[in-house]
C-alpha cells in the first residue's frame, strides 16, 4: 500500500537563495567570467577591498568589473585552486584561491588569495561587500 505524501516543495528559503548567490559568484570566479560575478552584485553594491598597498573604494557593478579586468584581465592561466562559502554572523563569507600567470606582473605561476564578507539584498545578491587580498605572490611549488 501506498501513501499519498503530504510533503510540498518549499520555495527557497532566504538563507538558501543568498547561498545560492555565493555559489554563482565562486562559479564565476573559476570560469573567470567577470560579467557573471557582477552578476552576483547588487547594482549599486559597495564594495570595499584592501589591498597590500592600497584600499579601494568603489560603487557599482561597473567599478567592481573594471576593478576586475585590471587585476585579472591579462592573466594566461587561470585555476580555481580553492574555495569557500559560509556564513558569519549573518553576513556572506567567501574565501578563494587562485593560481595563475601574469605576464603583467611578472614571470612564473603566482598565487593570490582573497576573502569576502557581503551583506545581502533581498535578492540574495551581494550589497555591501568587504574583501581582504594577499596580492600576487609567486608559487613556491
Amino acid at each position: 500500500m501506498t501513501t499519498p505524501s503530504t510533503r510540498t516543495e518549499q520555495p527557497a528559503t532566504y538563507e538558501a537563495l543568498r547561498f545560492a548567490v555565493a555559489g554563482r559568484f565562486i562559479d564565476g570566479l573559476a570560469a573567470r567570467d567577470f560579467d557573471a560575478v557582477v552578476g552576483s552584485l547588487t547594482d549599486d553594491v559597495a564594495f570595499r577591498a584592501l589591498l597590500p598597498r592600497k584600499v579601494l573604494d568603489l560603487v557599482g557593478g561597473a567599478a567592481v568589473r573594471s576593478t576586475l579586468d585590471t587585476w585579472f584581465g591579462a592573466a594566461e592561466r587561470w585555476e580555481l585552486v580553492e574555495a569557500v562559502v559560509g556564513e558569519i554572523g549573518g553576513r556572506v563569507h567567501l574565501r578563494w584561491r587562485l593560481r595563475l600567470t601574469n605576464p603583467d606582473v611578472g614571470p612564473g605561476t603566482f598565487l593570490v588569495e582573497q576573502q569576502l564578507y557581503a551583506d545581502t539584498g533581498p535578492d540574495g545578491r551581494l550589497r555591501d561587500v568587504a574583501l581582504l587580498c594577499t596580492g600576487y605572490l609567486r608559487d613556491a611549488s
